[in-house]
């Protein structure tokens, strides 16, 4: 059984919201001790960087002085990315990302300007690299990124993801089949890419994908199969309506880690 370390990032593109407390309960919830792990939390300091950039520094600080361990981060959004793949550095992993979104725009493709729609893009060097220059952080090679289920993409955000050299999988059935990269892997997984019938309290809930049991099972697949690195979950929204059940499903997938 893999070590583990338990590291919270309860912040929101930067910022500590009170009101977002999934960080929390999921601590509260005794999720660290079942997974026999340690819980730590990150410290960013403020004063120094951009306020996305000083998260994802000590996030990058937490998962580097716990080397020895496998990180498994809870975060509010999917720009901790950043800090989890710097921390990671040492061990150059490739990238397996679950999510219902591509994560894949930049300021040229998004029409929304969203940043939590953008870090993917911003890790394999497209677009703005602002966060990426404040962690010193090279860009990792998009033939190094598998995306599954990426069911809603913006129109130039799809083009521009289908014409890349990242591997892109429809469904988890093409996942499943499909050899795993010979080296570390960090795995991220947005929660919203379970269907949100079973997954509420998604801010951008996309109706559809895999079921809840699929997705542990396909979890539990690649932990049998590749060397992890680390895996981050991307967390519900606790002010939206169904927030017990989304901790529950939730909990549910991190216990395909046992």
């Amino acid at each position: 059984m893999s070590s583990y370390v338990c590291i919270g990032v309860p912040y929101y593109l930067g910022e500590a919201l009170p009101e977002r407390c999934e960080v929390e309960a999921l601590r509260q919830s005794g999720i660290a001790a079942e997974l026999n792990a340690e819980w730590v939390e990150i410290a960013p300091d403020f004063a120094a960087a951009d306020p996305v950039v000083a998260v994802n520094r000590a996030l990058a600080a937490a998962v580097a002085d716990h080397a020895e361990r496998v990180p498994v981060v809870f975060a509010n959004d999917c720009t901790s990315c950043l800090g989890m793949v710097k921390g990671l550095e040492a061990k150059a992993p490739a990238i397996l990302w679950y999510d219902s979104h591509g994560d894949f725009n930049t300021l040229e493709t998004t029409p929304s300007g969203f940043l939590g729609g953008m870090p993917l893009a911003a890790l394999v060097g497209r677009g703005n690299q602002h966060l990426m220059r404040g962690l010193n952080l090279a860009p990792i090679d998009e033939s190094d990124v598998i995306i599954t289920d990426a069911r809603n993409l913006d129109p130039e955000e799809g083009l521009m993801l289908r014409a890349s050299d990242v591997t892109l999988y429809e469904t988890l059935g093409g996942l499943n089949a499909a050899p795993l990269p010979d080296k570390p892997l960090y795995i991220h997984f947005d929660t919203d890419v379970v269907d949100c019938a079973e997954m509420p309290a998604m801010s951008y809930p996309e109706p559809g994908g895999p079921s809840l049991g699929d997705s542990v099972e396909s979890l539990r697949h690649v932990l049998a199969r590749a060397q992890v690195a680390g895996i981050l979950f991307s967390l519900w929204n606790d002010t939206l309506a169904g927030s017990a059940e989304a901790m529950a499903a939730t909990r549910r997938l991190i216990h395909a880690l046992i």
